[in-house]
């Protein structure tokens, strides 16, 4: 199957990556220099300039531009898409209907994490392409198909947002084991141990047993769970979700 990228930013090159060896790739952007670089990062894809699109007739395309860029694109593709997949956060179906013509429309929200096949991708959209969605996306991880553009916008804000969150946390918990005598490199390491084991935990035991498993009466865990609650850490997680869906529902809105 082919696919077609418009776009190489970095959640594209996160895409490409965990989908090259499944599928026969081109990507299409407008700078000749950042598709040489990526060309070169990968040799197996295909490149092409924007202004040089004709068609887009029967292609699947996979759109990866900014939110803004979507209108100034009209103008170039011509002909109708037999599928499009957007990445385009807080951009609704309605929005890219108005702006490339194709015979189905999906949204999705992958992560970076797609890099390394360990993406959490959320899809909403026509439900013809629901399985051939999935299909595709299962390749860079794992998919979760939600019957509303408004949970798609919730998810974003989890699974999309979420690694940035999640860099946060590790880097303060990595920034706490310098401060407390470890080497940068030896705290570093531990972090990244920690969330690949938790990882696995987290798909198997819900986050108030993990932690009351881990907390005994008056221990290490007791009281840094205590410093962590009086810096209402999950009241800030629970806004920080809560802010970048409502961000994510203005720029769908708009």
């Amino acid at each position: 199957m082919k696919l077609t990228f418009i776009g190489n930013g970095n959640m594209a090159r996160a895409l490409i990556q965990g989908l090259k060896d499944g599928f026969d790739i081109e990507v299409i952007g407008r700078n000749t220099v950042s598709l040489d670089s990526l060309k070169q990062d990968i040799p197996s894809i295909s490149t092409k300039v924007l202004k040089e699109v004709q068609d887009i007739s029967g292609k699947n395309i996979i759109l990866c531009v900014k939110p803004y860029s979507l209108n100034q694109l009209k103008p170039h593709l011509k002909g109708t898409a037999n599928s499009l997949y957007s990445v385009l956060a807080g951009t609704s179906i309605q929005s890219l209907k108005d702006a490339i013509s194709s015979k189905s429309y999906i949204r999705c929200m992958p992560n970076l994490a797609s890099t390394y096949q360990k993406s959490m991708t959320t899809i909403v959209g026509d439900e013809q392409l629901k399985v051939q969605a999935v299909t595709i996306f299962d390749n860079i991880g794992k998919t979760l198909y939600l019957s509303s553009e408004n949970e798609l916008d919730i998810a974003t804000a989890i699974a999309g947002s979420g690694p940035a969150f999640l860099a946060l946390v590790a880097e303060g918990l990595a920034d706490g084991g310098v401060r407390c005598g470890l080497k940068r490199e030896d705290s570093q390491t531990l972090v990244a141990g920690l969330f690949d084991g938790f990882a696995k935990l987290i798909q198997h035991e819900q986050p108030s047993c993990i932690k009351d498993n881990v907390m005994s009466p008056a221990g290490t865990t007791a009281q840094g769970v205590a410093t962590l609650e009086k810096a209402n850490i999950r009241s800030a997680m629970i806004e920080a979700i809560n802010d970048a869906f409502k961000k994510a529902k203005q720029l769908r809105d708009n």
